[in-house]
């Protein structure tokens, strides 16, 4: 970020997980998020509309130091426009846990974060430390229904769902979040079915009948799939979520 002397930097964040892990490691440092960015709870800061149509007259009139994006969240279009009106945009790449953690420590560092954050580092030593619950169990993963999108490859949450020992059977897919007939999943015979509460709000009436003869996990959506403080308690969060649906 471009240096800012003898004032608060402003930053404007178009990613939810980023807005939480700014929040709550550097509060005052955020102007402005989008309308999907609802953590931490009570969170007081201009809103600009969503991750894929965010008002960028809105964020430019904010005169953020630094606008943070993420190269699967936001369209380039809209950065790009940021970009040519003079704002600064920092372009998260994250496909796995790995770049997630390097990537937050990133960010919270250009926005001006006075040190590296306790939760980061318990993040860190709780996926260090995590251990499988299940033996390379067969599953897909849904993200979506009409019609059903799964978890393909290189995806953060399927790299979280392969520490904790579920082989997802779309991982070699060309695409990295394909629409998969009802019919051919059924047919791949999964031993479970991982059904997240987000995007699609997958709940024990809506879901798991989809997929008779196989264990259904429902499952936290932003402990499988945001990085940011959550990342700390989602191994135990995961873990038991997954034990129980395979007991």
């Amino acid at each position: 970020m471009t240096e800012v002397r003898g004032r608060t930097p402003r930053v404007v964040s178009l990613v939810p997980s980023l807005t939480e892990a700014v929040a709550v490691t550097a509060p005052g440092l955020l102007v402005g998020a989008t309308d999907w960015c609802t953590h931490p709870a009570g969170l007081d800061v201009a809103r600009i509309g969503g991750t894929k149509n965010p008002d960028v007259p809105a964020v430019l009139a904010l005169r953020p130091d630094l606008v943070l994006a993420n190269e699967e969240e936001n369209r380039a279009a809209d950065l790009d426009a940021l970009r040519e009106a003079g704002a600064e945009v920092l372009v998260t790449e994250i496909r796995t846990l790995d770049q997630g953690l390097t990537a937050l420590g990133e960010v919270l560092a250009a926005c001006g974060a006075p040190r590296r954050p306790r939760w980061l580092a318990e993040a860190e030593e709780a996926w260090a430390g995590v251990e499988p619950v299940a033996d390379g169990v067969t599953a897909v993963v849904p993200i979506w229904r009409r019609p059903w999108m799964v978890l393909g490859r290189d995806t953060f949450a399927g790299d979280l769902l392969a520490r904790l020992g579920v082989r997802n059977l779309y991982a070699d897919h060309p695409e990295r979040y394909p629409k998969v007939p009802l019919g051919e999943l059924t047919g791949a015979r999964p031993e479970l079915v991982v059904l997240p509460d987000e995007p699609y709000r997958f709940t024990a009436a809506d879901g798991p009948e989809a997929f008779p003869g196989a264990a259904a996990a429902l499952v936290d959506g932003r402990m499988l799939t945001w990085y940011g403080p959550s990342l700390a308690r989602a191994p135990r969060v995961l873990a038991r979520e997954l034990r129980a649906a395979l007991r």
